[in-house]
């Protein structure tokens, strides 16, 4: 079962649920999943599919931000409940050591010795973890591994 079609059972079981707030959450979920299988004109492959899952959670972090530096509390609160239901749809996070782990196996395997070798072990590590932790968070540890 595809992801979208995990997303409207789910749905459908909070409408039953008079769930109003997952609901809406759930429909943006899908409108965004479903925006981007129009504009393919194609299925989404589960990469795709995990692609604007991140995108969507990066715009509901950053809308949270943007409210609370406004001081509209309840709003960055709405935003995190919307994310925190998204989170559902995706894959466990990566804990540091194991971004770490992965990040030391591919500098270790490509033979990176400076920060000249970054674009490389990037190339390299992002496959791997997608959708399980953010690029900066990787960028991060490779550029504090190669310094």
């Amino acid at each position: 079962m595809s992801r979208i079609e995990t997303i409207e059972q789910e749905l459908r079981d909070a409408m039953k649920a008079r769930d109003i707030e997952r609901r809406d959450a759930l429909r943006l979920i899908l409108n965004a999943l479903k925006g981007s299988q129009k504009e393919l004109q194609r299925p989404l492959t589960e990469e795709e599919e995990l692609q604007v899952l991140q995108r969507e959670r990066k715009r509901r972090i950053e809308a949270a931000e943007a409210f609370r530096s406004g001081g509209r509390e309840e709003q960055a609160a709405g935003e995190e409940r919307e994310l925190a239901i998204l989170e559902e749809f995706m894959p466990t996070p990566l804990s540091e050591e194991e971004i770490e782990d992965i990040v030391d196996d591919v500098i270790a395997e490509v033979g990176a010795t400076s920060m000249a070798d970054l674009g490389r072990v990037m190339a390299d590590v992002m496959p791997q973890v997608a959708g399980r932790t953010d690029g900066s968070v990787v960028s991060q540890i490779v550029r504090e591994k190669l310094a």
